[in-house]
C-alpha cells in the first residue's frame, strides 16, 4: 500500500483493490466486442448520406437489382505526345483479360481523347455488391492487370477506385492515430508533471477508457443500427485522451493539494473527488449533451459522430472517476517521486503566470474586453476567404492512383463527363425517362442498364466534367424533369451531403446552443454569466474557421473545404470550450458565495484554476492536432479549426475576455440570482470556496 496508509480499516483498503478487479472483469467482458468494432465500420460516401436523398435511394434500389450494386472504374490509358498503335493493343489486351476474369455489366468500349494522348475505358462489375471488402479485392484485380508498359502510364479511377483509396485511408488511420496520439499526451504529461511513474496512470486508464468505448459503440451498432465511421471511431479516440486526461489534471492535481494536508491517500482521494467531481460532471455531462444534439442532424455520418462522441466522452469521466483514484490510491505518494507532496508540507510558491495576465485584465476590463473582442471578429472575417466545397479527388493529402485518373481525364477531355449519373425509373416509364435524358442538353448520352422489382437504370453522361458546376446544374435540371424518378451517382452524393450538411447547420446549430445555456443556466443559478461563456465560445468558433481561411488556401494549398466542417468545428468548439468555462465560473461562483467581491472572485479563480486549465487545453489541443497528420482533409481540417480553438479559447478568451467581462460587470454578471444582489457584510465567510483544480 502506499506510504501514509498505516492503519487504514481494512473496508477502506479494500475498496481500490476491488474497483480494479471490476475494471478487469468489465474489460475482459467487453473486449471481444471491442475487437469487431473495425468490421461494422462502413465508409462508402451513401453510408453518409441521409436515407431521404435521392442518391441513397438509387444506391438502395441498386443493391435489390439483378447483381446488386454496381462498382464503377474508368481504365486511364495516357502518354504524353500521344499513344501508340501498340498503346491500344495493349490496353485492348488488358481490358480484355479482365473481362475475362470478372463478371462485368456491359462490354467496356474505348473512348479516345482528341488529342490522341489518352484512351478511356468504363468498366463497371456487380459481383461485389455493397460488401466493401469484395469491392476493394476487385478494384485491387483489374489494378493488377491495368499497368504501366514500355512508358504508357495506366491508372484505374472512378467512384470505385476513390471508395477503395478512401477506405484504405480509414483503415490506416486506427494505429497511427491512436500511437500518434498516446506519444503526444505522454510527452507532454511528462511535462507538465515531471514524474517519470505519474504520466504513465492517467495514459493508461484513457486508454482504458478507449477500449471500453470501443465495446459500446460496437454495442450501440447491434443493438440500434448507429453509424460507424472510419472518421467517427478517430474523434471518438481523440475525444477519450484529450477529455479524459483533462479530466484526469483536475483531480490529480487537487489530490495533490489534499496529500498535502491529508494523512491517508484513501482519505485524501475522497476529499478530492468531493472537491473537484461536480465540476468534473458538470463539463463532461455539458460536452455529452452538445454532442447528443448531432442526433437532429440529416446526415448520418454527423447523426452517428453524436452516439460514438457521448460514449468516448462517458467511457473517459467514468474512467477517471472510479478507475484513476482506485489506481493512485494504491500507489500512494510515491507515484509523485521526485516531487512527493509530503503530509503537512507547503506548496512550493511560484511566480503564478494567471495571477499577472489576470491583473492585467483587471486594471482596464473594458479595454481589455473591446480589444479581445475586434482581434476575435477581425479573425472571423477571414471565413469569407474558406476554399468551396471540398470534391473528391480534393479530399485526400496524398494523392492516389484514383485521384491521378481523374486530373488526366480531366485534362484530356475537358468538355466532357467521365462518370455516370445513375437515374433509376420505373420501368414501366423507363422508355420515356430514357428519351427524356437523351433530349436534355446538358446529357452527352444515356443508356439503359438493370431492370428489376419494378425499377430500371439508366446510366446518363454529362456533357460537362465531374463536379463542375454545369454537372451540378445538369442533375438538378434532371430531378426536376424526371418526375418520380431518382437521379444519384457520385457527383449527386456530393450535392446531397452539401444540400444536407447547411440544412444540418441550420436546424442543430441552435439545438446545441440553446441546450448548453440551459445546463450552463441550471449550474450556475444565472442568465448573465451562461450567455458571456456562450458567447465567448461562438467568438471563438468564428475565429477559428476565419484562422482556417486565411491558411486552408493560401498557405497549405487546399482546394476546398469538407461541407460538415462548420457544423462538427462548432459542436466541438462550444461544448469544449463551454468544459472550461465551467471550471472557471464554478471556482468563481463559489469565491462569491464565501464573501468575495467580484472582482477578487474573478481574478482568484484564475489565479487558482489558470493553470490546470492551461495544461489542459494544450493537451486537448495536442490531441485534435493530430488529426492534421491523417491522410484526408476532412479531418485534417476538422483537427486544425478544434486545434486552434482551444488554443484561442485556453489564452486569449477564458484568460482575458471572460475574466476582464465579469470584472467590468461585477455582481451583474450573476444576474438574476442571489449573488447579483449586495450582501449582507454579516453573512460573508461563512461557506468556504471549493476549488476545481
Amino acid at each position: 500500500m502506499g506510504a501514509g496508509e498505516t492503519g487504514t480499516p481494512p473496508r477502506r483498503r479494500a475498496v481500490p483493490w476491488a474497483v480494479l478487479a471490476l475494471w478487469i472483469g468489465l474489460l475482459a467482458v467487453v473486449g471481444p466486442f471491442a475487437a469487431k468494432l473495425s468490421d461494422v465500420q462502413h465508409n462508402r460516401a451513401v453510408d453518409y448520406l441521409p436515407s431521404s436523398a435521392d442518391s441513397t435511394r438509387v444506391a438502395r434500389i441498386e443493391d435489390r437489382l439483378p447483381g446488386g450494386e454496381t462498382t464503377e472504374l474508368v481504365l486511364v490509358y495516357h502518354r504524353d505526345g500521344g499513344l501508340r498503335p501498340a498503346d491500344r493493343d495493349t490496353a485492348a489486351r488488358q481490358v480484355a483479360a479482365i473481362t475475362r476474369a470478372n463478371p462485368l455489366t456491359g462490354v467496356p468500349r474505348a473512348v479516345p481523347s482528341s488529342d490522341g494522348s489518352t484512351l478511356m475505358y468504363r468498366v463497371a462489375g456487380n459481383a461485389p455488391g455493397t460488401d466493401e471488402k469484395k469491392r476493394d479485392a476487385f478494384v485491387n484485380d483489374v489494378r493488377d492487370v491495368a499497368r504501366d508498359t514500355d512508358g504508357m502510364s495506366v491508372v484505374v479511377g472512378g467512384p470505385g477506385a476513390l471508395a477503395t483509396d478512401a477506405g484504405d485511408v480509414y483503415d490506416s488511420l486506427g494505429g497511427p492515430l491512436l500511437y500518434t496520439t498516446v506519444a503526444v499526451v505522454a510527452v507532454l504529461l511528462v511535462l507538465i508533471y515531471r514524474s517519470p511513474l505519474l504520466w504513465l496512470v492517467p495514459l493508461a486508464v484513457a486508454g482504458v477508457a478507449d477500449y471500453l468505448s470501443m465495446g459500446v459503440v460496437y454495442g450501440l451498432n447491434q443493438a440500434f443500427g448507429t453509424v460507424v465511421s472510419g472518421q467517427n471511431s478517430g474523434v471518438m479516440t481523440i475525444l477519450v485522451f484529450g477529455a479524459g486526461t483533462d479530466y484526469a489534471l483536475l483531480i490529480i492535481s487537487r489530490y495533490r493539494e489534499e496529500l498535502r494536508r491529508v494523512e491517508r491517500p484513501y482519505d485524501a482521494m475522497k476529499e478530492s473527488l468531493r472537491g473537484c467531481g461536480p465540476a468534473v460532471l458538470a463539463s463532461s455531462g455539458t460536452v455529452a449533451a452538445g454532442l447528443l444534439c448531432l442526433l437532429a442532424a440529416d446526415l448520418n455520418s454527423t447523426r452517428g459522430m453524436g452516439p460514438t462522441g457521448t460514449v468516448g466522452v462517458l467511457c473517459a469521466l467514468v474512467a477517471m472517476l472510479t478507475l484513476l483514484p482506485a489506481v493512485l490510491v494504491l500507489l500512494g505518494r510515491r507515484v509523485f517521486w521526485p516531487l512527493v507532496p509530503a503530509y503537512g508540507s507547503e506548496a512550493r510558491r511560484r511566480r503564478n503566470l494567471f495571477a499577472a495576465m489576470g491583473s492585467s485584465a483587471g486594471r482596464r476590463p473594458l479595454v481589455v474586453l473591446a480589444s479581445g473582442t475586434a482581434l476575435l471578429g477581425a479573425l472571423a472575417l477571414g471565413t469569407l476567404n474558406l476554399p468551396g466545397a471540398l470534391r473528391q479527388e480534393d479530399a485526400f493529402v496524398h494523392r492516389p492512383d484514383s485521384v491521378t485518373a481523374m486530373e488526366t481525364l480531366a485534362r484530356a477531355y475537358p468538355r466532357q463527363g467521365t462518370q455516370p449519373i445513375t437515374v433509376i425509373t420505373p420501368t414501366g416509364r423507363a422508355d420515356a425517362t430514357l428519351s427524356a435524358a437523351r433530349r436534355h442538353t446538358g446529357v452527352a448520352s444515356a443508356e439503359r442498364g438493370r431492370s428489376g422489382g419494378g425499377w430500371t437504370e439508366v446510366s446518363v453522361i454529362a456533357r460537362a466534367a465531374p463536379q463542375s458546376a454545369a454537372e451540378t446544374a445538369t442533375i438538378k435540371s434532371l430531378r426536376a424533369d424526371l418526375g418520380g424518378s431518382y437521379v444519384g451517382g457520385p457527383s449527386a452524393q456530393q450535392l446531397d451531403l452539401r444540400d444536407a450538411s447547411a440544412r444540418d447547420r441550420l436546424v442543430v446549430v441552435p439545438i446545441v446552443l440553446v441546450s448548453v445555456l440551459l445546463i450552463l443556466v441550471l449550474l450556475l443559478r444565472a442568465l448573465v454569466a451562461p450567455l458571456l461563456l456562450v458567447a465567448a465560445v461562438i467568438a471563438v468558433w468564428g475565429a477559428a474557421l476565419g484562422i482556417g481561411g486565411l491558411v486552408f488556401g493560401p498557405l497549405f494549398g487546399f482546394e476546398g473545404t469538407d461541407p460538415g466542417l462548420g457544423l462538427l468545428s462548432f459542436v466541438f468548439l462550444v461544448a469544449l470550450g463551454v468544459d472550461y468555462g465551467i471550471f472557471l465560473m464554478h471556482r468563481m461562483r463559489e469565491e462569491s458565495l464565501s464573501g468575495a467581491e467580484p472582482a477578487a472572485a474573478a481574478l482568484t479563480a484564475l489565479r487558482t484554476t489558470g493553470g490546470v486549465i492551461a495544461s489542459a487545453g494544450l493537451v486537448l489541443a495536442a490531441t485534435f492536432a493530430v488529426l492534421t497528420n491523417m491522410g484526408l482533409l476532412q479531418l485534417v481540417e476538422l483537427g486544425f479549426v478544434i486545434c486552434v480553438g482551444v488554443l484561442l479559447d485556453t489564452f486569449l478568451v477564458r484568460t482575458y475576455l471572460v475574466t476582464s467581462a465579469s470584472v467590468a460587470l461585477g455582481r451583474k454578471v450573476w444576474w438574476p440570482g442571489a449573488l447579483s444582489r449586495e450582501r449582507d457584510p454579516g453573512k460573508a465567510g461563512r461557506q468556504p470556496p471549493v476549488a476545481v483544480g
